[in-house]
């Protein structure tokens, strides 16, 4: 018989360091969040603790399944010293996680949970603020062909803004001797058609450009200065970021505390956005973004708003007067048909064929003015 001493260390995969997040983070508190999952009595389960270690393991390194998470801890010294678990401890089969999932934690919030507890783990230590966010989104692939699929038609979804918005239209419509509109006019179903994956419906169908074609998901994060994750969303890879930004930034607000000031990328340059972080008394710090025009026309600060008059200017001096404001929000502008007809500047101004020039200004503009001037 052979005896050895082994210095477990030695043995120590030092990439991620286990033994920093150990000391940093007491897991214990775990028990707490999940002992109304457990029964007193019957066979003992396995060690809830371990089991969200795992599912750390897991996605800390990037590991695409729980099934090869598992096969990994049997020979990795530190995935099981992390565990808790010696050279000779059985590990769980993977199988185990995915009924103990199924059972317990499926549908709870149980993970979120834990996100949050850490998060403020790092606030007690002052690592965190809240002053400053930066929101960002990055799509993952699905586990799905993109080529098994079915064509569905579905109801477009409510903007979160929508109720604050329609309020506002209907108010300008009434400053402008304009009727509001009817409730019937904003509640009127809207559908539109989508490709919904046969192996994974909760992905949606993400189109970057002619090579990039997938079913993903988004994945929608707010963080401070220093990279900690504050807040996080995760939709369908079709969903664009901007319908996203208000329920993350309210659920920063929550859980953390209100931002100063929210940094985004153009995708988030909307007036709807804008609209929301003013009123938050919260900075946007969007980025300037150039009209796009189509070669030989005039671009569109070409027209002159006069606020006072409440019209439009054009190159050739012309008022362009109000007009209407849509249900989308966007007051309407527009030329005198008789003028623009023999109008000179006619072919770099309108494709229309009532030559009729049309401004559109959104009533939430102001906002996206303001932004661009604190930049």
């Amino acid at each position: 018989m052979k005896i050895e001493f082994v210095y477990f260390y030695g043995l120590y995969n030092f990439d991620v360091d286990f033994r920093k997040m150990e000391a940093a983070i007491d897991f214990t508190f775990i028990y707490d969040l999940v002992k109304d999952m457990y029964s007193e009595v019957g066979r003992p389960s396995i060690d809830p603790v371990i089991l969200v270690k795992l599912t750390f393991i897991q996605y800390t390194f990037g590991i695409r399944s729980m099934r090869k998470t598992i096969e990994e801890v049997e020979t990795n010294m530190a995935y099981r010293w992390f565990l808790g678990y010696g050279f000779h401890d059985k590990v769980p089969h993977f199988s185990t996680f995915g009924k103990n999932y199924e059972r317990r934690f499926k549908d709870t919030d149980l993970f979120e949970q834990i996100f949050y507890r850490i998060l403020m783990t790092a606030a007690n230590k002052k690592l965190i603020s809240a002053e400053h966010v930066f929101v960002d989104s990055t799509h993952v692939k699905a586990s799905a062909n993109k080529r098994k699929f079915e064509k569905k038609i579905v109801r477009k979804e409510t903007r979160a803004y929508q109720g604050r918005l329609q309020e506002e239209i209907n108010q300008d419509r009434e400053n402008h001797g304009k009727k509001p509109f009817p409730p019937d006019k904003f509640d009127k179903e809207e559908t539109k058609e989508i490709k919904e994956s046969t192996t994974d419906s909760e992905s949606g169908y993400y189109v970057k450009d002619e090579r990039t074609k997938q079913f993903a998901y988004s994945f929608h994060a707010a963080a401070d200065r220093n990279g900690f994750v504050l807040g996080t969303i995760v939709t369908p890879g079709n969903t664009h970021d901007s319908q996203i930004l208000e329920p993350l930034v309210e659920q920063v607000i929550e859980k953390v505390g209100k931002p100063e000031a929210v940094a985004a990328d153009a995708a988030y340059k909307t007036p709807a956005i804008t609209s929301y972080l003013f009123n938050k008394e919260i900075i946007p710090a969007l980025p300037y973004t150039r009209p796009r025009t189509k070669e030989g026309f005039f671009r569109k600060q070409d027209y002159v708003y006069d606020e006072h008059f409440d019209c439009y200017l054009c190159p050739s001096g012309e008022t362009l007067k109000y007009s209407t404001t849509n249900k989308e929000g966007y007051r309407e502008y527009k030329s005198p048909k008789q003028i623009c007809t023999t109008c000179s500047f006619l072919s770099r101004c309108t494709e229309s064929k009532d030559c009729q020039k049309v401004v559109t200004r959104h009533i939430w503009k102001k906002q996206i003015i303001c932004v661009i001037i604190k930049m």
